[in-house]
């Protein structure tokens, strides 16, 4: 080969590897993806939407809040002597039921029985004297004075037989109502003064639970209101009534006390524990209700999404009281409207909707 042959050659095999090169840059026909259709986007297609709806009608509702409450005992008291004395009885058992008026513990009063026997003695000779001065007076025997005065003496004897029978029974510790009474702090052959306790009595049938709401409550919860509460231990609510509320609300927490009334009848719980309440602070019995999840909220307006002809139709709505699952609407829906409930974030005006469940 010669020198010219060469260069030909290689002039060629230059020129073939740049044809090479272009042609892989040149643009080239996609069989699949020429054979693949072409997918409408949701604007070039008109889009139906499945939902669920729901047809309004009348329904209850209510508003609550659970709080955290006490037991109370009906009535509590500490018992003590009003007045000193040694301690000469005890008459009750440490954790027994007493009755009202059982005579409970007694102090000494020696001294006033002797001085109530002397001046009982002194009574009858006071009442001979007046019935004689009454004889000498209906024969004129006798001044109206002194028979006056022997009336006098006899009625300042039973004034003072009256203060010692006083006396005697301050000695006398009796129960002043039906209740249980605790453990004696006490014994017999003690000295005991009005500030010595000797017991405490508690009634705890019925029971009282007292618990505390928001201020913004107060006014609302009424006299008669029913409420639940449960307490551990027990799996069954107890169901209690509001008696009682407070005159004012507490500056200092801005809580309003409450408190309700509880049989208890059995005497099953005791004062003392905490009760979880479950208030209910406002009910209605014929009121429209929604789910709560077919509320659009949006700049500060709710609206929700109306079935009507196969279209989804936007209505703003003013909200009332609401529950775990439920709001009240007190504007904007009627009975019978067919409110739709599920996909409502895909939602539009005019939207064509199929309802796959009407509840």
């Amino acid at each position: 080969m010669n020198k010219k042959t060469k260069w030909g050659l290689v002039a060629v095999i230059g020129i073939g590897l740049a044809g090479l090169a272009i042609n892989a840059f040149l643009p080239h026909e996609n069989k699949e993806l020429a054979e693949a259709p072409v997918k409408e986007t949701p604007q070039a297609r008109k889009r139906t939407l499945n939902v669920i709806a729901e047809v309004i009608k009348k329904a209850s509702i209510s508003d609550g809040i659970i709080i955290t409450g006490l037991l109370l005992p009906d009535e509590e008291v500490s018992l003590s002597f009003e007045t000193s004395g040694k301690i000469t009885a005890i008459n009750f058992e440490e954790g027994s039921h007493v009755k009202e008026g059982q005579l409970l513990a007694k102090v000494n009063d020696a001294q006033l029985q002797a001085q109530l026997r002397k001046l009982e003695v002194q009574l009858k000779l006071a009442e001979d004297r007046v019935y004689r001065q009454n004889a000498l007076l209906e024969r004129e025997a006798v001044s109206k004075e002194a028979y006056e005065q022997v009336q006098t003496d006899l009625a300042m004897l039973k004034a003072e037989i009256d203060m010692v029978k006083a006396s005697i029974d301050l000695t006398e510790l009796r129960a002043p109502f039906d209740g249980i009474i605790g453990l004696r702090q006490v014994s017999e052959g003690a000295y005991a003064t009005p500030s010595t306790i000797v017991a405490s009595l508690t009634k705890i049938s019925p029971l009282k639970i007292e618990f505390a709401v928001p201020e913004r409550y107060a006014g609302i919860v009424k006299n008669g209101a029913n409420l639940n509460f449960k307490v551990e231990g027990h799996l069954k609510p107890f169901s209690a009534k509001v008696y009682a509320t407070e005159s004012h609300v507490d500056p200092t927490t801005h809580t309003f006390a409450i408190r309700a009334l509880y049989a208890n009848s059995n005497g099953q719980l005791m004062p003392g524990r905490f009760a979880n309440v479950d208030l209910k602070t406002q009910e209605f019995d014929d009121a429209i209700t929604i789910p709560s999840q077919a509320i659009i909220p949006e700049m500060g307006i709710d609206k929700v999404y109306l079935y009507k002809s196969g279209k989804a139709q936007p209505v703003t709505i003013t909200k009332g009281i609401r529950n775990e699952a439920r709001t009240q609407v007190l504007e904007g829906l009627s009975i019978g409207d067919t409110i739709i409930t599920s996909g409502t974030l895909q939602l539009r005006t005019g939207l064509s909707v199929t309802l796959d469940e009407v509840q």
